[in-house]
C-alpha cells in the first residue's frame, strides 16, 4: 500500500542529499511538476527555480493561471515566452513522434539557458511511470516518446532529478492531497500541449481553433457535472483534425475542419475508458463549438475508443 507522507519524507531527505547547489524545474502547472516543486522547495528552498515555458501551445488562460497558482505556493518562479521559437521549431513538421522529440530537445535548451542565468546545474522534472514505460527502451516497445523522456538530448548540460519517476498518476495525486495542493485533482495535460492535439503541422492559426475547442469542452463538462447531470472525467479535451469537410452555415456552403471530442475515465493513465456523456451535454458543445467557429469548424464527432486499444491523446 503506498503511503504518501512517507513519500514526502524520503524524497525530501533524498533531493536534500542529491542536490548541492542549485536546480531549476519544469514547471508546467499540471500536477506532476507542480507536486515535483513543492517536493524539492522543500528540501532546498530557494535554491529552486519554477520555469514556466510558454510555448505558444498552452489552454486558454493557462499561463496567467500557473503565474498565479505559483505565486500562491510561493515558489521561487519566472514566465519564459517561447511561443515563436517552438512555432519555428515545428514549421512543417506533421509527425508525433517528431513533434515530441523537438519539444523535448527545445524544452532542454531553454532550461539550459535559464540555468545558466540562475547558476543551476540540477534540471528537476516531473516524470512519472507511464512515461518513461511508454516511451519505451530495453525491452519495452515505444508506444509514444514523452518529451521529458524521448525528447531529452544526450549532450544535456544539467543533471537529471526525478523525484516522481516511479510513482503512477494516482499516487501522484495521493502525494498532492497529503501536501494539501489545490492541483491534487487537476486533470492531466501533457506536455507538448495543444501541439499534440492538432492532427499535422502546430501552426499559430490551428492551435487557435484547438484552444478554443478545449476550453469549450472543459466548461461545458465542468458545468454539467456541477449540475449534477454526470460525473466529471479524468481528462477531458478536444483534438483538431487535419481534414476538411463539407456543411452549410445557413444557405451557404461551408468547407469546414472537424473537431473531435475526447473524454475518458482512468487511475493510473495505463488503461481508460471513453467516458459515457449524456447526448444533451455533447449536443451543447458541438453547438457551440461550430457556433463560435462557423469560418473554421464545420463537424464535431465524439470518441468512443478505450486505451488500449488507443492511447488517451491522439498523438
Amino acid at each position: 500500500m503506498f503511503n504518501a507522507e512517507k513519500f514526502i519524507e524520503e524524497q525530501v531527505a533524498k533531493v536534500r542529499a542529491d542536490v548541492k547547489g542549485k536546480a531549476i524545474i519544469a514547471a508546467s502547472g499540471g500536477v506532476d511538476s507542480t507536486v515535483c516543486a513543492a517536493l524539492v522547495g522543500r528540501s532546498i528552498g530557494d535554491r529552486l527555480l519554477a520555469v514556466y515555458v510558454d510555448t505558444g501551445f498552452m489552454r486558454k488562460g493557462e499561463t496567467d493561471s500557473v503565474d498565479k497558482m505559483l505565486r500562491r505556493l510561493g515558489v521561487n518562479h519566472i514566465v519564459v515566452d517561447a511561443s515563436d521559437e517552438y512555432f519555428e521549431a515545428l514549421k512543417g513538421v506533421i509527425d508525433p513522434e517528431t513533434k515530441r522529440k523537438i519539444i523535448g530537445e527545445k524544452f532542454i535548451r531553454v532550461f539550459e539557458r535559464e540555468a545558466k542565468k540562475f547558476g543551476a546545474e540540477y534540471l528537476v522534472q516531473g516524470t512519472i511511470a507511464p512515461d518513461w514505460i511508454e516511451s519505451g527502451g530495453g525491452l519495452r516497445d515505444t508506444i509514444k516518446s514523452h518529451h521529458n523522456v524521448g525528447g531529452l538530448p544526450d549532450d544535456m548540460e544539467v543533471k537529471l532529478i526525478e523525484p516522481l519517476r516511479d510513482l503512477y498518476k494516482d499516487e501522484v495525486r495521493k502525494v498532492a492531497r497529503a501536501l494539501k495542493m489545490e492541483v491534487a485533482e487537476k486533470q492531466p495535460f501533457p506536455g507538448p500541449a495543444l501541439a499534440i492535439r492538432v492532427m499535422g503541422e502546430p501552426t499559430r492559426e490551428s492551435v487557435a481553433i484547438v484552444r478554443e475547442a478545449c476550453a469549450i469542452v472543459e466548461e461545458e463538462l465542468e458545468k454539467a457535472s456541477a449540475a449534477g447531470k454526470m460525473k466529471l472525467p479524468w481528462q477531458y479535451f478536444a483534438v483538431l483534425l487535419p481534414v476538411k469537410s463539407v456543411g452549410v452555415q445557413g444557405d451557404i456552403r461551408a468547407y469546414g475542419y472537424t473537431i473531435a471530442v475526447r473524454a475518458v475515465d482512468s487511475v493510473d493513465a495505463m488503461t481508460a475508458v471513453y467516458s459515457k456523456i449524456p447526448h444533451e451535454v455533447i449536443e451543447t458543445i458541438s453547438s457551440r463549438i461550430t457556433n463560435s467557429m462557423k469560418d473554421k469548424v464545420n463537424r464535431v464527432v465524439y470518441d468512443v475508443t478505450n486505451k488500449p486499444p488507443a492511447t488517451i491523446e491522439w498523438e
